[in-house]
């Protein structure tokens, strides 16, 4: 007796999905990330001008880090995979997902508990919440930078997620903007007839065909999980 391929959900995480758990990883409206310009410290062009400030701003931000907790959205992400495939493609530079215990995440924006080899970035070291870094530390002989992909750089897992994007059965947007580009344009990936889902409570722009949930994160992946297990029981 052959076993039922299961289908393959794809979700898009953005900094909603983590804002429920106290903790900010986007660009607030006025440009200021915790109080500081955001090109300043999530630019190329900031990191070449004051690397030192860079440093300081994401070892602050692995400190921080630390604190937190996943929330709910995060483990019924966890929960699905015992009926879906499940693809975590996130814009978030936190571990939140990896704490909720999700087995595939791509992440598109780089990892903040991570930095890497300013002269390979396919090398990259582990350095947990608390480890400060400087422009001056050394790691099996590289000097190394936040694990970060700034504003101005190439998004080298792209090509994954879109691959993903095109694969998905059922594919699923939770707390971004879709205005961050590339990752807003994964929907374009999305073959014709795919169910797409947007979980936001107030979404400023709505692609034709997407189902809109329009809550909280928390709130509106119970939701998801509700409406794609009725679907799977009526099948």
């Amino acid at each position: 007796m052959t076993a039922t391929k299961r289908p393959k959900l794809v979700v898009s995480t953005g900094a909603g999905i983590s804002a429920e758990s106290g903790i900010s990883t986007f660009r607030d409206a006025d440009g200021l990330w915790e109080n500081y310009d955001v090109m300043e410290v999530a630019s190329h062009d900031g990191y070449v001008r004051n690397p030192a400030l860079i440093h300081q701003f994401y070892n602050d931000r692995r400190a921080a880090l630390a604190g937190v907790e996943p929330n709910a959205a995060h483990k019924i992400l966890k929960e699905l995979e015992r009926d879906f495939d499940v693809y975590v493609v996130t814009q978030n530079v936190d571990d939140l997902h990896e704490r909720a215990g999700s087995s595939n995440i791509v992440h598109l924006h780089g990892e903040l508990t991570k930095v890497r080899a300013t002269d390979d970035e396919s090398l990259t070291f582990d350095v947990g919440y608390l480890d400060r870094t400087t422009p001056d530390t050394v790691i099996d002989g590289h000097h190394v930078r936040p694990h970060i992909v700034f504003f101005q750089e190439d998004v080298p897992m792209f090509a994954t997620a879109a691959e993903l994007a095109s694969e998905a059965d059922i594919f699923v947007i939770v707390g971004t903007s879709l205005a961050v580009y590339p990752a807003a344009g994964l929907l374009g990936y999305v073959r014709r007839g795919v169910p797409v889902y947007y979980i936001d409570p107030a979404p400023s722009r709505v692609p034709a065909g997407v189902t809109v949930i329009r809550k909280p994160a928390t709130e509106g992946m119970a939701e998801l999980a509700r409406l794609l297990t009725k679907e799977k029981n009526d099948r």
